[in-house]
């Protein structure tokens, strides 16, 4: 393994056991003095700022509807990496991750009950989103399609597909783009994507960071980035930054899940089963949209047709043979992209 992949997992190490550390030493109980319900969110980076403000929402629609004061508290961090810090004792009632696989890992310790994702509308996928590219203001590499990200002297930021759910869709879009250009040839499909990854210069641990990276620190040409983070990076600096969608993306579907033997344990299974259904209303399907994430609701989606790309290629993880399928093949130790990352 490269130097590079054991500083990841190093840091990776680091990252859950701070989780946990942190969990244990500021664990709240989930009802106060005054009746007052505390759940806990477990969720991945770039979400902070919608829970943010979905949080407040939803706890005035709590108290009005159920005469209980509630509070919500927020953690986020690279998805896999939040998954496995559950996993390992962090408080959360609840998880709003990058993709069904981390909440699957989460179902397998046994602090979630099976069939989580049938219990929400849309495979418990509340919002979905895409893959786009981010590029700096005239765009001069001319990056239009997942080609150009390998053209001599293309710096790329893409979070690690080992610490971050984000980065496992980055990686599953170019993919396919690879797969339709080359009619499914393995070989070629193979080292279209190992061409890719030698041409990324920094590889954060979350999607937060890599967007960091590139817009703060100002490393990089082009951002691989939720469709979400792209849009809020281009509202917040309008001029210094533009869009591109690639010829092929994918459907990018984060899950939630109620950690069920959390929730029970602490009385919260109630408030925490509303927590997530309440991201379905009107209400809420229209901040999802204002924060830059597509709504579940198609109607309401329609009401944001000119803020997202409705027309471009979405392959879905279907195409993949379902997240198991794709983790154990890409993202699994010894899997593809260890292949191709390693080598």
């Amino acid at each position: 393994m490269r130097k590079r992949g054991k500083k990841r997992a190093a840091a990776l190490t680091l990252i859950i056991a701070a989780a946990v550390i942190s969990a244990g030493c500021a664990k709240q109980t989930d009802s106060g003095k005054d009746g007052t319900i505390t759940i806990t969110n477990v969720s991945y980076d770039p979400t902070r700022e919608f829970y943010q403000e979905y949080n407040k929402i939803f706890e005035s629609y709590y108290r009005d509807t159920y005469k209980t004061g509630i509070t919500v508290v927020q953690s986020h961090g690279g998805s896999g990496g939040q998954a496995r810090s559950v996993i390992e004792g962090a408080k959360a009632d609840v998880v709003t991750l990058a993709l069904a696989h981390d909440i699957s890992m989460i179902e397998k310790s046994g602090l979630i009950d099976t069939g989580w994702m049938k219990e929400f509308e849309g495979n418990s996928s509340p919002y979905t989103s895409a893959i786009v590219f981010l590029v700096r203001k005239g765009n001069e590499k001319k990056i239009k399609d997942w080609s150009d990200l390998m053209k001599p002297g293309v710096e790329i930021i893409t979070p690690d597909p080992k610490s971050s759910g984000g980065a496992c869709w980055n990686f599953l879009a170019a993919w396919q783009y690879a797969k339709v250009t080359y009619h499914g040839n393995g070989e070629k499909i193979k080292s279209f994507a190992a061409d890719l990854y030698k041409n990324v210069s920094v590889m954060d641990s979350g999607a937060r960071g890599a967007t960091t990276t590139f817009v703060e620190n100002g490393q990089g040409d082009v951002l691989i980035a939720w469709e979400n983070e792209a849009i809020n990076t281009v509202k917040e600096y309008p001029d210094q930054y533009e869009i591109i969608t690639p010829s092929i993306s994918i459907l990018a579907e984060p899950s939630v899940a109620v950690v069920d033997e959390n929730a029970r344990r602490g009385g919260a299974e109630k408030a925490s089963e509303e927590y997530l259904k309440y991201l379905y209303s009107d209400e809420a399907q229209r901040l999802i949209g204002e924060y830059g994430y597509r709504p579940s609701n198609k109607k309401i989606l329609s009401e944001f047709s000119g803020k997202f790309d409705l027309n471009v290629k979405l392959c879905t993880i279907d195409d993949f043979g379902g997240w198991d399928a794709a983790y154990e093949m890409f993202f699994a130790d010894g899997g593809i992209f260890d292949e191709i990352y390693d080598n």
